[in-house]
């Protein structure tokens, strides 16, 4: 592949809901434009961008995969992406080396709740936008429907560039509505003129409406004219069109089949001649200058020092790693010297690539603007920027959306703990949305995730790809244990068992100390040494221990105040353990007096969601123990909901989510605080604590 300027680069991300052929979509462009010959389908599991083993399994993709394709003068590197919002991760990846984005939409299902996400999306990181109504050959199919649907959501933005024609029932033919001509697909993504029947009329005339009204939108002197009844010409259409689908303020809806190829080289056309160039004036990108802290505008410039931000990690254990970069400013060659200023390290690349799904494609040299690949940078992470050691940079990292659903895992073979560690370490270089952690205080391993079928998914991985097994079990809640009245115990540890015995005998007072937050405070008021003060320290090293498990059901212990008031020693067997072990008997004897109970984590939620849900999330919430504090309206008709809610309700909470909105909904929590748990939950974490 010949090397392109920055002019000549589009860089498209594909979006929509899971399972409306984007990836059908991405295969039929690249059949069109020669890349390969013959025609992918996902149902074979033979396509270009769908080629790990789990993605031919499940038939959906579930990474993001890179497609560079060539038409006429022009470049593009399509971005595929997972649909399902469990892989959300991938897509903002994608978006983040995205400059434009097509939207696709099957003509049967409609709008769906990916649309709008990826709209959202498109949105929060300002990529202008087309969108594609797919699957036109099905007889149930509607694109006016989804037209009108685009409008009621997003206004006068949506401009209609094709309205289909039937003939006889199916669908081989639009009207290019901004060029008022008819075309008929005759096979290999081409087309031919033809007539725009009589029977298109009445559906013409308000999507031709629909994209003058758009234009009229771009300027006071084409609104006012508009108004008056005026004309514009084509080239004076094209223009604007151009223009406003460059900063995103018009939206172009195109039509076709992804798996027929109808309309195909079209939206090729639409993507180089209206979707823009890394080089788009309105969007800048900027990096600091770490030794001086200053930021400035890269901007895609060749004719700058080296600069590219790491996208995308690969790590496969049968291809390889791979950092996928998109070149920010200057040119990045194959024998480059490449510095990462995160990591303070500086390599020397021997071959530079281009990702064609799986396959690796050698070239001598990135332009800026360009996305490209990288192997065995071993100590660099996506997020990170490479640049010249004698001109660094930092390109401020991504965030993408944090993982909430966790659950905890196990090997199934024993001795296979470190492979594991090993492998998900590997995963989550891949994936930003993967997080594991070793819960130490509640003795279990938690792997988070964006769902459950994200984590069914790592699982799978996990067993083909780097052959260990792991099993995945609900969580054990992090609950506390403490205490509500004061008591006071007196408890003696005597043995004697031939030579030096064991004595130690402690008078202790226990109580409520107030602070949730710190498990214990020890304090002593012994009066004439009836315990010498050497032994005092390995009687709070009792409590030390003794609140790292409470006798109630097992969990850690907070908020005790233990004071040693009284006690007695003997001068040969008394001892450092005999000590600890009296004070441990006292805490034990005195947390069951002290009508002991069981604390429960209390999260903050906030569910956003459009607005016609509310009633029903709010009701859910109720169910689920949950106190609504409060509702803020959010901008796109939608509504925050704040809630406490008990970290215990949470589980399961995603896939309920989704169930009651339709995927639309939206949330996150954090930990606020401790509160006693109502009788009923208390009753049955003791019983569970009382079953490990």
């Amino acid at each position: 592949m010949k090397v392109y300027k920055t002019q000549d680069i589009r860089n498209v991300v594909i979006l929509g809901h899971g399972g409306c052929g984007k990836t059908s979509l991405a295969e039929s462009m690249a059949h069109v434009t020669g890349v390969t010959n013959r025609l992918g389908r996902v149902e074979d599991g033979n396509t270009i961008s769908d080629y790990d083993k789990e993605e031919i399994k499940r038939k959906f993709s579930i990474t993001t995969s890179v497609i560079p394709i060539e038409w006429q003068f022009w470049k593009i590197n399509l971005l595929d992406t997972p649909g399902y919002l469990d892989f959300v991760g991938e897509v903002e990846e994608a978006l983040s080396a995205a400059d434009g984005a097509i939207i696709v939409i099957n003509g049967k299902a409609g709008v769906e709740a990916g649309t709008e996400k990826a709209w959202d999306f498109c949105e929060k990181y300002g990529v202008p936008r087309v969108f594609f109504v797919t699957n036109m050959d099905d007889e149930h199919a509607d694109y006016m429907k989804v037209v009108n649907k685009l409008k009621d959501l997003y206004g006068k933005r949506i401009a209609p560039f094709h309205l289909p024609i039937h003939d006889g029932g199916s669908f081989d033919s639009v009207v290019n509505v901004v060029t008022m001509k008819g075309r008929r697909f005759i096979g290999g993504g081409k087309w031919e003129d033809r007539d725009i029947p009589d029977s298109a009329q009445d559906e013409l005339e308000p999507c031709r409406e629909a994209l003058l009204e758009a234009v009229a939108e771009t300027s006071e002197e084409y609104m006012d004219r508009y108004f008056e009844g005026g004309e514009f010409t084509e080239d004076e259409i094209i223009d604007a069109l151009r223009q406003n689908v460059n900063e995103g303020s018009i939206v172009p809806v195109q039509c076709g089949s992804g798996t027929k190829e109808y309309g195909v080289e079209g939206l090729i056309q639409t993507c180089v001649e209206f979707l823009p160039s890394p080089m788009r004036d309105h969007i800048k990108i900027f990096g600091k200058d770490p030794r001086t802290d200053k930021e400035y505008n890269v901007d895609y410039d060749s004719r700058r020092p080296f600069s590219a931000y790491v996208f995308k990690t690969i790590v496969d254990p049968f291809i390889g790693r791979y950092s996928l970069i998109k070149v920010c400013s200057g040119t990045l060659k194959s024998d480059s010297v490449i510095y990462n200023y995160d990591k303070d390290t500086e390599e020397k690349i021997s071959r530079l690539y281009i990702m064609r799904g799986k396959e690796t494609i050698e070239v001598p040299e990135l332009k800026a603007g360009d996305i490209g690949a990288i192997g065995k940078l071993t100590n660099t992470a996506t997020g990170d920027t490479l640049s010249l050691k004698s001109d660094p940079l930092v390109i401020s990292k991504m965030e993408v959306e944090a993982p909430y659903t966790y659950k905890r895992y196990e090997a199934v073979n024993k001795g296979d703990e470190d492979k594991v560690s090993q492998a998900l370490a590997k995963m989550m270089d891949e994936d930003l949305t993967l997080r594991a952690f070793n819960d130490k205080e509640n003795r279990q391993s938690l792997l988070y995730g964006m769902g459950d079928q994200h984590l069914d998914v790592v699982v799978s991985k996990l067993e083909a790809k780097y052959r260990v097994k792991i099993t995945l079990s609900k969580p054990r809640i992090p609950y506390r244990e403490t205490i509500r009245k004061k008591v006071s115990v007196r408890e003696k540890y005597k043995k004697q068992s031939g030579g030096h015995g064991q004595y130690g005998d402690v008078a202790m007072e226990f109580e409520p100390s107030g602070d949730l937050e710190t498990p214990y405070v020890f304090e002593e008021r012994v009066v004439g040494g009836a315990v010498p003060k050497n032994y005092f320290p390995a009687v709070e090293k009792g409590i030390q221990e003794s609140v790292q498990k409470g006798p109630m059901a097992g969990y850690p212990v907070v908020g005790i105040k233990a004071t040693l008031f009284d006690g007695s020693y003997h001068p040969v067997d008394s001892s450092e353990m005999a000590f600890k072990t009296a004070a441990r008997q006292a805490f034990k004897s005195a947390f069951l007096q002290a009508n002991p109970v069981i604390l429960e984590p209390i999260a903050s939620l906030s569910v956003v969601v459009p607005d016609s849900y509310t009633g029903d999330i709010m009701g859910d919430l109720n169910k689920k123990r949950g106190r609504v504090l409060g509702m803020n309206p959010v901008e796109g008709g939608k509504t925050e909901i704040v809630a406490d809610i008990p970290l215990s309700e949470l589980y399961g909470y995603s896939t309920n989510l989704r169930s009651m909105t339709g995927g639309r909904g939206t949330y996150a929590y954090s930990f606020s605080r401790y509160e006693q748990a109502p009788a009923d939950v208390q009753d049955k974490v003791v019983a569970e604590g009382s079953d490990d």
